[in-house]
């Protein structure tokens, strides 16, 4: 996306905003400038340590996810005796909303970080699976073959076929699973905590009713997933651009 599509959408939002803002004359919708003062103010009381800390926990989820989840979606698409092994209990736990298990979780592994990354690891992990397989399985047999005529072994059919071949795929599971971290983030930190973005929205603001203290921790949560999602974008554009010859 263009930097002038984007400051144009932003733009408009913020316009909307300030519209609802008059329109609705009372202090739970406070004006883009007034949440503007209060980010700035909350900033050095608190509200950049709770984002420190929720953009850590969402960082190493994602990176837990990705690293473990890509290797195994690439094996089961590749290997039909493992993927019928492993299909059934996949069928089964994917559709199952993993947030249910967060008291679970929480038991086991306490109120720290740890329960709240592993809650959205888990949640991540059979996403990209799911992708990763699904695209693995539809690699061209002639395609590999040609490669192994080459002398190609299982690292370079790894490294030049296969991650090749499904890094779009990779890539929009990561794009897809940016959104979900964050939801799953902000729910996890609503209770049973004592940082995080979500806590600050929770507890420390819309709990004492600071309507544009709680409407920038929504803003300061906005920014992170924005931010990753370019991190996302970024990333495609260096490890896949073959993607983008068509805008060229």
């Amino acid at each position: 996306m263009r930097r002038r599509d984007l400051f144009l959408g932003i733009l408009a939002l913020i316009i909307a905003w300030q519209l609802l803002a008059w329109a609705g004359h009372t202090d739970v919708l406070p004006g883009p400038w007034a949440v503007f003062q209060a980010l700035l103010r909350e900033i050095p009381r608190g509200l950049g340590r709770h984002f420190l800390v929720s953009g850590w926990r969402v960082v190493a989820s994602i990176v837990i996810s990705v690293v473990t989840a890509v290797p195994a979606g690439l094996v089961l698409g590749q290997s039909p005796r493992l993927n019928r092994l492993f299909s059934p209990i996949v069928y089964i736990v994917y559709p199952i909303p993993k947030i249910v298990f967060l008291p679970i979780i929480l038991l086991f592994l306490g109120i720290g970080n740890t329960s709240k990354v592993f809650i959205i690891f888990i949640i991540l992990f059979f996403q990209i699976l799911v992708v990763v397989r699904d695209q693995a399985s539809t690699l061209r047999p002639e395609l590999i073959y040609s490669v192994r005529s080459l002398g190609a072994g299982r690292r370079a059919l790894f490294r030049f076929v296969y991650l090749p071949a499904t890094l779009p795929a990779v890539l929009t599971a990561l794009r897809i699973s940016v959104g979900t971290a964050i939801a799953v983030l902000f729910f996890a930190e609503s209770f049973a905590t004592t940082s995080g973005l979500g806590y600050y929205i929770i507890v420390e603001s819309w709990g004492r009713l600071a309507y544009p203290e709680m409407y920038a921790g929504v803003v300061a949560m906005s920014v992170l997933g924005l931010l990753l999602y370019f991190v996302v974008d970024g990333l495609e554009r260096r490890l896949a651009p073959w993607m983008f010859l068509r805008d060229a």
